[in-house]
């Protein structure tokens, strides 16, 4: 059984056709992909480096990350992102190669074959998210690096994420998120060592009303990344 809903499949799929659009429901992938590709590139190097990024969606991690030099594979369960990432390389002239492929199905098929792997605001959206983690344990290279983002889990990042974003703000369409997904940062980093990989760094993703741009930093209340080691 793939470890996927067919619910959020097929949401993030009536919406693919907007996910380059930076003025649309994904206006806040688009503010915040910069953030992190400097993160990861700050601690991989990406150039010259194989990458993988699970749950590539529509492309804009994956293709931020070729910008920079990477040989990157980019994997989702979801058709019609996949289709508009691939023609979003028509028009930006980068490589990408991009698979409709399960992760734990490709690390059964490329074990250790990656430098780093990113899974990036995906594993809220999963009925399992430690099979995936797993998974990207053993697509990483003993010694690469995984980068996780995810929403944690308590009153703030309801309130926050759910009822601000979504019905307040309305930065994001209405039942983007199910807060009974949300996982805490102690879950993640107990998955991550199941999996042989090493937690390193836990870091925060806010958002300024009044600026209206996010940053990075130690508040990891509601958005945060998690950086992990594989052990060699």
């Amino acid at each position: 059984m793939l470890n996927a809903d067919p619910a959020e499949l097929e949401k993030f799929g009536d919406l693919a056709h907007r996910w380059w659009d930076p003025s649309s429901e994904f206006k806040p992938l688009h503010d915040i992909n910069p953030l992190r590709l400097d993160w990861i590139d700050r601690h991989v190097g990406l150039a010259g480096k194989r990458v993988l990024d699970v749950g590539c969606g529509g492309g804009l991690l994956s293709e931020g990350m070729a910008v920079r030099g990477a040989d990157v594979t980019g994997i989702d369960l979801s058709e019609k992102p996949l289709g508009v990432a691939k023609l979003h390389l028509l028009e930006s002239g980068q490589k990408v190669d991009y698979r409709k492929v399960a992760a734990e199905q490709l690390a059964e098929e490329m074990p250790e074959a990656f430098d780093a792997v990113t899974c990036l605001e995906m594993l809220e959206h999963v009925p399992n998210p430690s099979s995936i983690v797993s998974a990207c344990a053993r697509l990483v290279k003993p010694g690469g690096q995984v980068f996780f983002s995810t929403l944690n889990r308590n009153p703030k990042s309801y309130l926050f994420a759910v009822v601000g974003a979504e019905y307040v703000l309305k930065m994001l369409p209405k039942g983007t998120h199910d807060y009974a997904k949300f996982i805490k940062p102690s879950e993640l980093a107990r998955w991550a060592k199941m999996a042989g990989l090493e937690p390193e760094e836990v870091i925060g993703m806010s958002y300024n009303l009044l600026s209206q741009r996010y940053t990075l930093g130690q508040d990891s209340s509601v958005n945060y990344l998690m950086r992990t080691t594989r052990n060699v």
